[in-house]
């Protein structure tokens, strides 16, 4: 009898997906939440001593900013807060579903030649033209993307990565996986530089993805927060800069959803 008690959970278990949604109203302001769903992105920019007032309220993600924020110290923050419509009516993603959203979060090679719009020169153009997952800030040999059967609650991966703006740089990505949530944070491990101009120092910068399962949709929330050189007009430059990233890596992961959720 014993048995056929765990025989049946198990089945239970197997057959019925594991689902975990947070409603959208409880993590924004009612104002935020109408926003986002007419299918707007909510965007501030703060260039002296910002405070960060997007951040969704989920107790362990407001912890891990405010705990980046203080060691970091930013001068600059660019937050953005954005709504990702699943195609097909749900009430939560399943364990497979969030498996899958885990891993093209790792794929970080899939980077390579996304675009944003640049609103200075009217026209689409590359962010990223290189991104590898590497072994290491030293040796930077070459690894294929990883993949999980169950995501683990934390993961380091160090990437080689060469964009339009600071050219050909060496970042840490640190991945925090939860049951209704995962967010990951990037640190440059190199200098970054501006051309011959020098824009942020090494470790200087934190960039942090996370997303929230909340029934119908993702609430997705990025933040770029910055230590920059003080230079006349550079916090804009860089401010501008941190925009054009979170809408380019928007624009990657809603793909990869895209492919999740099909």
């Amino acid at each position: 009898m014993k048995n056929q008690f765990f025989f049946s959970l198990f089945l239970f278990c197997a057959i019925v997906p594991n689902i975990f949604s947070v409603p959208l109203e409880d993590l924004v302001s009612p104002a935020h939440a109408a926003h986002l769903r007419s299918g707007n992105a909510v965007t501030q920019t703060q260039t002296r001593n910002p405070s960060l007032t997007l951040a969704p309220a989920n107790a362990e993600l407001r912890q891990f900013v405010a705990d980046i924020k203080t060691g970091l110290d930013p001068g600059l923050a660019v937050e953005t807060l954005y709504l990702y419509s699943k195609p097909l009516p749900s009430s939560g993603w399943t364990e497979t579903q969030r498996i899958g959203l885990f891993n093209q979060m790792l794929a970080l090679s899939t980077l390579t030649g996304i675009e944003y719009y640049s609103a200075s020169r009217g026209t689409m153009r590359t962010f990223y033209e290189y991104s590898q997952v590497i072994d290491g800030p030293v040796t930077k040999k070459p690894l294929p993307d990883p993949v999980f059967s169950l995501p683990p609650a934390s993961l380091t991966l160090y990437a080689r990565q060469e964009d339009l703006t600071f050219g050909d740089n060496v970042y840490r990505y640190d991945f925090i996986t939860k049951q209704d949530t995962f967010f990951f944070v990037q640190e440059n491990m190199t200098a970054l530089n501006a051309g011959i101009v020098p824009a942020v120092g090494k470790n200087k910068l934190r960039t942090v993805l996370a997303v929230i399962d909340c029934g119908d949709s993702l609430l997705i929330y990025v933040v770029s927060m910055a230590r920059a050189v003080s230079l006349p007009g550079m916090a804009d430059r860089i401010g501008s800069s941190f925009g054009n990233r979170a809408e380019a890596i928007l624009k990657w992961f809603t793909a990869g959803a895209d492919r999740v959720f099909a």
